[in-house]
């Protein structure tokens, strides 16, 4: 996948399995992560280039982005204004 623009291609984080005190916590109670790697970076747009760069790590809105499954595999697609920042 090569996204366009100013798109940004990301792989969220698996979501907590346990709490801290050890708790197991259900797939119905499990919170959407908010942290992912990045997988693929568009060319930018209007001449600015992009910050971000592949496999930095970063933390995103909780419903920003766009979900689709490619080869079994989940993602977020998303423009890098959505990202808050680089961890």
């Amino acid at each position: 996948m090569k996204p366009i623009a100013d798109r940004v291609i990301i792989k969220p984080s698996a979501a907590d399995e346990k709490t801290k005190g050890g708790l197991i916590i259900p797939d119905t109670a499990k919170e959407k992560p908010q942290r992912g790697e990045v997988i693929a970076v568009g060319p930018g747009k209007d001449g600015n280039l992009m910050t971000v760069q592949v496999g930095d790590l970063v933390l995103y809105g909780k419903y920003s982005g766009q979900e689709i499954s490619y080869e079994g595999q989940d993602y977020l697609i998303m423009r890098e204004e959505d990202i808050l920042c680089i961890v």
